[in-house]
């Protein structure tokens, strides 16, 4: 049986997969789905209660594949696109989870922000901790937050914005959103940590771009690319060359 190279849901929307072996498979997440558990039924766009539901249905994508089991390996925000990684099993959740915690996985995200930063290339290590006055939201703690490190490089420069890789070595919740905009250079149509109000329908100009990492069962090195021209080209700039 044919597998598709798509995830399809009921509602006719599709996930194209980037990546897939026996014990994980990457999507391209695109925006507005919320990766909080199943049992969250407060949203319409919960990624996790759809996947179950259309692989508990044995929809065509998933029975092609004898899934019985897909679940979110890692959080990416709401409005931020590109690489999610799914386990196909409890046992790979935690192995890959581990790979997460570990610093062992590498990611690069390709984020478009305000301005123009001074220096080509700086490292942020403000420690991050909830912030007690919104919810939801996080806050530089110096005393009480956690480590944070995330290395950032400038690709490109435009008239007001400019094009950013952001390489985060922990993964603690809006790192990236808000070590750049305590940077003094916010992610565009940042509506919580930036200049941009809830009005602006700019998207939030943030995608996960790439993933590498030895495989715990193989040992083989894996990376995961995800196409990214359409999105820098969304914000008037085009792709560096390699």
């Amino acid at each position: 049986m044919a597998k598709p190279n798509s995830i399809e849901l009921p509602t006719g929307e599709k996930f194209p997969i980037l990546y897939e072996d026996r014990a994980v498979m990457a999507i391209d997440k695109p925006r507005g789905w919320m990766l909080v558990p199943f049992s969250w039924q407060s949203t319409s766009r919960n990624l996790q209660a759809a996947l179950t539901s259309s692989v508990a249905a044995g929809d065509f994508w998933a029975r092609s594949r004898g899934l019985k089991y897909l679940r979110f390996v890692h959080r990416l925000d709401a409005e931020t696109t590109g690489i999610l990684l799914l386990a196909k099993s409890q046992g790979a959740v935690s192995t890959f989870g581990t790979l997460f915690e570990s610093r062992k996985m590498e990611k690069v995200y390709l984020t478009v922000v305000q301005g123009a930063p001074r220096e080509p290339e700086w490292t942020c290590e403000l420690k991050l901790a909830p912030d007690a006055n919104q919810r939801g939201a996080v806050t530089v703690d110096a005393r009480h937050g956690k480590d944070a490190e995330t290395h950032f490089r400038v690709l490109q420069k435009g008239d007001r914005t400019s094009l950013v890789e952001a390489r985060p070595f922990t993964g603690r919740t809006h790192q990236i959103r808000v070590h750049l905009a305590e940077s003094g250079h916010p992610v565009v149509g940042d509506d919580l940590y930036g200049a941009a109000s809830r009005n602006d329908r700019t998207n939030l100009g943030l995608r996960a771009a790439e993933l590498a990492y030895h495989d715990p069962f193989s040992g083989r090195r894996v990376e995961i690319r995800a196409p990214m021209q359409q999105f820098v080209r969304e914000y008037g700039f085009e792709l560096p060359k390699r």
